[in-house]
């Protein structure tokens, strides 16, 4: 159409499609609140379905971690014997100094040990600060000197170390209990009977996924017959080239640690005795946790035994040999016997290696049997 015709056609044609969207608009004014409320109904479902998803427990990482390969634990043992002669030249060291008169304090000797570690290959750092207590301060169980507050290491003191390395390979975490001169018949007998139970846990065999609480009272029997115990737990597990302290294995009066030990996992056997205001004592070792053999598999299990990783000398004049028996003296012997011939080949220094040799000299002990009349 042309002219006023087709203007009008023009002006029917725009009111027909302004009504269609004043239409289409009321349409979706009028559904916003369905579509909004079906939103947030869609969105609350797909929440509720998310958590029912979600399985809350244990995480399965520390347990994956705790279960060291076979490259790992030949690692953790290489960084063992590293420490091993660090210890050795420490421990030479320390006696050379107290036979001569000469004294050094706990942070002192804080600082030896730590340079000892750093003179071996791949030492990065302490794996924790030394515990180094002398006397009342050995019954502190985690203390720690200052320059302040250190106490003297002389020539007749009872001494506690606590002390490890990370190394390339590994980390080690050992404590052991040195008399500078002449123990009491007291000291040694608390001693002996720390390490009746250090040996005790050491040699027991147990059934895989036995938990830690099983064994504790391996470690206390010999003190709790003494009316003597501890107050922390036994064993904690140890990472290869990571945390000293790692999870979730352990071994503890304190019950609630469920985790069975299985093979792989590295653990410290580390019972003690504390006399507040007096001294403390405390000998530690970590141990691999391997399958034993055993003539029997009852209901199908396999059964474990532990594996020693630490090889430092045990201080024999803090024993009471009176109190050990056959079995124990034979543990000890063999021990040492390891120490030494895992050890001595890595000791270049010719003192320290005379040292090793007489801190690991087998013990005999002569039985005198009296017969009635």
């Amino acid at each position: 159409p042309t002219g006023a015709g087709a203007a009008a056609a023009a002006a029917a044609t725009e009111t027909d499609e302004s009504r269609a969207a004043k239409a289409a608009k009321h349409s979706h004014d009028s559904t916003a609140p369905e579509a909004a409320a079906a939103s947030t109904l869609a969105a609350a479902s797909s929440t509720d379905a998310a958590k029912s998803s979600v399985k809350e427990g244990v995480s399965p990482v520390p347990l994956a971690k705790s279960l060291k390969n076979e490259v790992e634990l030949a690692g953790m043992l290489e960084a063992h014997l590293r420490d091993g002669v660090a210890m050795a030249s420490f421990w030479c060291w320390l006696d050379q100094q107290t036979a001569a008169g000469v004294s050094h304090d706990e942070f002192t000797i804080g600082e030896k040990v730590s340079a000892f570690r750093a003179a071996q290959a791949g030492f990065n750092e302490e794996s924790f600060p030394t515990i180094a207590g002398e006397g009342p301060h050995g019954a502190i169980i985690h203390y720690r000197a200052t320059k302040d507050t250190a106490r003297t290491v002389g020539p007749d003191s009872m001494f506690l170390m606590d002390s490890g390395g990370q190394y390339d390979c590994g980390t080690t975490d050992t404590t052991r209990t040195h008399h500078t001169g002449t123990p009491s018949a007291h000291q040694r007998q608390c001693y002996t009977r720390v390490l009746q139970g250090h040996i005790g846990l050491a040699t027991v065999v147990f059934p895989v996924d036995t938990i830690g609480f099983v064994l504790d009272a391996f470690a206390r029997r010999h003190l709790w017959e003494a009316g003597l115990d501890y107050r922390h737990g036994t064993g904690h597990g140890v990472g290869a080239a990571l945390n000293v302290h790692e999870g979730p294995q352990s071994i503890s009066a304190r019950f609630g640690n469920m985790t069975g030990l299985k093979p792989g996992m590295v653990i410290s056997n580390e019972p003690g005795y504390y006399e507040d205001n007096a001294f403390g004592i405390r000998i530690e070792n970590l141990l691999t946790v391997r399958e034993a053999a055993t003539p029997h598999q009852f209901g199908g299990k396999a059964y474990l035994k532990f594996e020693v990783l630490t090889h430092i000398p045990i201080q024999k004049k803090l024993i009471d040999f009176g109190l050990m028996s056959a079995a124990d003296v034979t543990w000890l012997n063999e021990y040492h016997a390891a120490v030494w011939a895992l050890i001595s080949p890595r000791v270049e220094d010719a003192e320290v290696k005379a040292w090793l040799k007489v801190a690991t000299d087998p013990v005999v002990v002569k039985t005198v049997v009296v017969s009635g009349a």
